[in-house]
């Protein structure tokens, strides 16, 4: 074939015809199933159309859903609770100090030990005292035989004066001279009276019941009352305190429990969570903080088990009301978003609904809602897998999650009194007849090391601390 220009034109094979036919065909055929699968967006719900499951709740032909886990909603009693980082406190600490100056001749306690208000602590040597409180009692003697004298004097001279043998300027000074006497004895009674008591001080007693320190002197020590840092500190541990600090926006809930007289239970956790004591809000600040916007609050906590000590911080929640039966769901079935707060709820033909909630209160996983749709206890609500989800999306549940409920209310509140445990049994008072006297000088476990040997072993006991000590001296 020749065209106008006089050039050959070579005519196009049968079979290049052929092959463009069976492209064309080909790709009407494949473009549908290459559409779904590379070319359009992925769709989590997988309702692209065209797209088909094999496996779905409805049987081959029936889209597949996106995996979710659900919880469901349930009928409770809510407890409206505040947490808070507190610090524990003893209710009372004691600071035992020598009330008079002396040489400490016995300690009658264990370090930590639990003692009882009263409880007999140390001993300071009283012989000084003793020897005080005899020369008051001598002078005391004294001046009543002085005035008993005179108090006779005066009634002869005043029955001189009746016989008119005597002069009463003479009756009148005896008189003054029996009142100056009267004076005396009772000036006399008082440092009696103080030198006893001054001795009652050689006796080191607990002001307090409580658990106590470490030491603070030694055995064989000079003891002063004007030490500042004493004999040893006592600290009542049962019950014990411990101060927190809420928000302000709790202030008026508060102020008003407390004002009706209605209890505020307060427990208290370790850092693991962990119980540790439970009790009840005693007391708040006069003032809000204003750097913080917070109110400090104090508690009273039992402590029976001793599991709290001065100073330890603790995780605090205190309950303000209690929410009875209504609608709560798990802490992780509430999501965010533009509407607000919702939960995604998932309807009977697998498809999901967004439900708008409004949050009433917390207790521990759980929340109570009051839901602004339809939406009652048992529902399943999706926990896992909701932020993929848009409304009317079908899912297909693959877990049901069961969150651990509330744990029940406290019921008891007030703090209970435990009873005095002693680490370990003091050493026999001065007065025992069997004990020597110069065993007070020790140490109370080596006076008990040395009372268990036997004459032959206490000797050699001796010789070898006495070598001891020769040795160092040199």
């Amino acid at each position: 074939m020749v065209n106008p220009s006089g050039a050959r034109v070579r005519r196009a094979s049968p079979w290049v015809w052929m092959l463009m036919v069976a492209l064309v065909v080909s790709a009407i055929w494949w473009y549908p199933t290459a559409r779904d699968r590379w070319l359009l967006p992925k769709d989590p719900d997988n309702t692209a159309r065209g797209s088909v499951g094999t496996s779905g709740p409805g049987g081959p032909g029936t889209p597949r859903g996106t995996p979710v886990s659900v919880v469901n909603a349930q009928t409770l009693d809510i407890r409206v609770t505040v947490s808070a980082l507190g610090n524990v406190a003893a209710l009372n600490t004691a600071l035992v100090r020598a009330k008079v100056d002396g040489e400490l001749q016995a300690i009658h306690f264990a370090e930590g030990q639990q003692v009882a208000a009263g409880a007999l602590l140390a001993q300071i040597d009283p012989r000084p005292y003793e020897l005080a409180m005899r020369q008051a009692e001598g002078q005391l003697a004294r001046d009543q035989a002085s005035w008993r004298n005179a108090q006779l004097d005066l009634q002869r001279y005043q029955e001189l004066l009746v016989k008119d043998a005597i002069a009463r300027q003479q009756v009148e000074t005896q008189e003054a001279l029996v009142k100056q006497l009267e004076g005396t004895v009772a000036t006399d009674r008082a440092l009696v009276d103080n030198a006893r008591l001054q001795l009652s001080y050689t006796r080191v007693t607990a002001p307090i019941s409580g658990r106590l320190g470490l030491k603070q002197a030694e055995l064989g020590s000079l003891v002063r009352a004007s030490d500042p840092a004493g004999l040893v500190t006592i600290t009542q541990t049962q019950p014990m305190a411990v101060v927190f600090a809420v928000p302000d926006v709790h202030v008026p809930d508060i102020q008003r429990k407390l004002k009706a007289g209605q209890a505020l239970p307060v427990q208290a956790f370790d850092r693991d969570l962990k119980p540790l004591a439970l009790g009840r809000v005693s007391a708040t600040d006069n003032a809000i903080d204003a750097s913080t916007g917070t109110l400090k609050i104090k508690a009273i906590l039992d402590n029976l088990e001793g599991t709290l000590f001065p100073n330890q911080f603790a995780q605090v929640r205190m309950q303000l009301d209690v929410l009875p039966q209504r609608l709560a769901v798990p802490s992780q079935a509430i999501q965010r978003g533009g509407m607000g707060n919702f939960v995604v709820r998932v309807m009977p033909d697998q498809r999901v609904k967004l439900v708008r909630v409004r949050l009433l209160g917390s207790d521990g996983d759980w929340q109570a809602i009051a839901p602004e749709g339809e939406l009652q206890a048992g529902d399943a609500l999706v926990a896992d897998g909701a932020d993929r989800l848009r409304d009317g999306s079908r899912v297909e549940v693959v877990s049901t999650l069961k969150p651990a409920l509330p744990a029940p209310l406290p019921t008891a509140l007030e703090p209970r009194s435990a009873p005095l445990r002693a680490a370990k049994p003091p050493p026999p008072p001065l007065s025992d007849p069997n004990r020597p006297d110069w065993m007070d000088r020790l140490p109370p476990d080596v006076a008990a090391k040395v009372q268990a040997m036997s004459p032959q072993e206490r000797r050699a006991f001796f010789q070898r601390m006495r070598e001891q000590r020769r040795q160092q001296s040199q």
